[in-house]
Formats: C-alpha cells, structure tokens, sequence
C-alpha cells in the first residue's frame, strides 16, 4: 500500500512561515516529502528558516520567498516566483494573520480595523485565487485555512481578529462547494490557544495563563507542533474526501 501521508514531490507554499505554527508546519510538510515555499514579510528570516529545513531534511526541501499578505501584487509575485522555481502549487496554506488590535471592539480604529480584515481575510482570498488555475487543470490540490476558535464564540478583548476567523470558516465552505468538482479540497483549523509571539498578549499575564489553562481538558497550551500534524493530514492523500471542514485543536476548550 502507498503511504498516504506521503507528499514526496508536491509544492507548498506556507504564508507566516518563518515562525509559530507556520515554520512548524513547514517543518512537518517537508519532513514529509513536500518542497515548501517558506515565507514572511522578512527575507533573511526566511532564508535562516529555509536553510535550517534544508539542513534537516535534505537540501531542495525548502526556498524562501519574502511577502507582506497586504500586497496582491506580492502575493501574486509569491505564487509566480514559486512556479517559476519549483512548478505549480499543489498545497496552499494560508496562516499568516494579523491582530493589530486588543481590547474592546468598540475602541477599534477603522485603520485597524481595515488591516484586520484585509489581511485576515482578503489575503487568503488572493492566496487562493492565484493558485487556483493550475489546481484545476491538473485536477488536484489541497488548501488549508488557518482559523481560530475566536471565529466560534464571542471575545471581550479580538472582537476584529475573531469577526475575520469566522470569515474565513465560511471562506472554507465555500470555496469547497465551487471548487470540489475539480478535485481541490479546501479546509480550515481553528487553533486554541498556542504559545506563539502571535499569541503572547493572551497568555504572558501569569493570571490569564492560569485561567487560559484552567479552561482546557488536557491541562495545557497548545504548541505549534499540535496544529502541525494536523496540517500535514489535510495536505495529505489521507484527507482525500474531506472538505468544506474547520477542525478544532485547541486541548478540549471549546467543549
């Protein structure tokens, strides 16, 4: 039988890679056989990243290609410069986000609160359809969507960041639904609370990281490696007939 993990050959490209649970997902993603496109508004950051993948699994499993999600034109520079270096797209993993904001929803500037839904929204949005057109010739690929249970359940401190995760669940289901005849699966996971530097304003309060704690079945935060695997199983053959579906990780917290 064929491994049905196995992503030997197929092309990721992985935005927020450079750190938290983008990097750990390229990690996976190419310990698992993929070449995977790590970027982030940074160039050299992602060229250390992509050099330590390469170390680890073998020189060729990963490029570095720098983008601000903010931009359509580096956006779509991203997916041309990918083709152009390692061929089309065949995993799409949409996880960069920003969360400019903390605090109530009604303290929001309309700045903020712009840059908040371009970037959590519109972004993935550009993302997807850039690699559209070589998914549906070739009849194939994967897309994850990176939400947050934020996007399931009201919030006193990222009403924004959790407006725009619920967006992107029905982002999900739909491109499922228009995209599903031509053999492209498009998923989202809804993260709990991770330890990541994105993450740090919720949980670097000892009282709130208590609290954060206190409220999840298994007794810890999450760790990038916890949203990883799953990632890697969406991408995967093993997923073959799974869509339209935001799966939750998140230790037990929502239930």
């Amino acid at each position: 039988m064929n491994d049905p993990f196995d992503l030997t050959g197929k092309v990721a490209v992985i935005t927020g890679s450079s750190r938290g649970i983008g990097r750990a997902i390229a990690e996976r993603l190419a310990q698992r056989g993929a070449r995977v496109v790590v970027s982030s508004r940074n160039q050299d950051i992602c060229d250390e990243v992509a050099g330590s993948i390469n170390a680890a699994f073998g020189e060729g499993s990963a490029i570095a290609v720098a983008a601000s999600i903010s931009s359509k034109e580096a956006i779509e520079d991203l997916i041309r410069t990918t083709r152009e270096r390692l061929g089309p797209v065949d995993i799409l993993v949409c996880n960069a986000a920003s969360n400019p904001h903390y605090g109530s929803l009604d303290t929001i500037d309309d700045a903020k609160f712009r840059k908040t839904l371009d970037n959590n929204i519109l972004s993935n949005h550009w993302l997807i359809q850039q690699v559209l057109p070589d998914m549906q010739a070739r009849g194939d690929g994967a897309i994850v969507v990176i939400s947050s249970i934020a996007g399931l359940r009201g919030t006193p401190t990222i009403g924004a960041y959790a407006i725009t995760k619920a967006a992107d669940i029905q982002l999900v289901r739909n491109y499922a639904v228009e995209k599903g005849k031509h053999g492209i699966r498009v998923n989202g996971i809804a993260p709990g609370l991770v330890r990541t530097d994105f993450a740090k304003a919720l949980y670097e309060n000892p009282e709130a990281e208590k609290a954060a704690i206190a409220r999840t079945p298994m007794g810890r935060l999450g760790l990038p490696d916890d949203i990883a695997g799953l990632a890697v199983f969406l991408s995967s053959p093993a997923a073959s007939w799974l869509t339209g579906q935001t799966i939750v990780v998140d230790g037990g917290t929502t239930v």
